[in-house]
């Protein structure tokens, strides 16, 4: 694989001994906006959903396989410990009682996105628009994939396809979009102010 720089270290670069302390900073600062990102909901075409897809996959754009998982694994961590950092809760219960319910298939899904979206966009992909929307694409159906199969166990494979992937494809084609949109013009801003 090409080791190309992530977006973050290209925005913030760091020494060797430094860069432990960096990646801490953005790991916590990235579990954070997962956590506010699940309670941000957005009502498109009568279906309530969150940010959290977008801010996943974008936390796989901006750092990296390796950093984007970590981060993502923190998240779940802080969910597991018995924070309420997942949509629905505490309303709907906290910790791995809540992690073992209906939707945990999609937060496995989402360690296994950012982590693959990291890693295709470490081959430069993430300054194409084309490139970056197909990533976020695959990414949103590998979130679907552990989360529908999971949720099958409870309602049945027909119904979770029904209710847990149907009513969010078209704005999870939006947020894909928006994403195509935004991170190649931010590595263009960067390549401009550098210029």
């Amino acid at each position: 694989m090409n080791n190309e720089q992530t977006l973050m270290s290209t925005i913030w670069p760091a020494s060797s001994t430094a860069k432990m302390a960096r990646n801490i900073v953005l790991a916590v600062l990235g579990s954070i906006a997962l956590w506010v990102s699940a309670k941000v909901q957005v009502t498109f075409l009568y279906v309530p959903m969150t940010l959290q897809t977008l801010v996943v996959l974008g936390l796989g754009v901006a750092m990296g396989w390796r950093l984007a998982g970590s981060t993502v694994m923190l998240y779940l961590a802080q969910g597991a410990a018995g924070f309420p950092v997942f949509a629905g809760t505490p309303e709907k219960g906290i910790g791995l009682v809540y992690m073992a319910g209906p939707t945990g298939g999609y937060l496995i899904g989402f360690v296994i996105a950012a982590m693959l979206v990291g890693y295709l966009v470490q081959t430069g992909a993430s300054k194409n628009v084309f490139k970056t929307f197909a990533i976020m694409v695959l990414g949103t159906a590998v979130i679907y994939v552990p989360g529908a199969v999971w949720l099958a166990n409870f309602i049945g494979l027909e119904k979770a396809v029904e209710f847990g992937v149907m009513p969010f494809l078209y704005g999870d084609l939006i947020k894909a979009a928006l994403a195509a949109g935004l991170f190649p013009a931010i590595w263009m801003l960067i390549g401009k102010s550098k210029a």
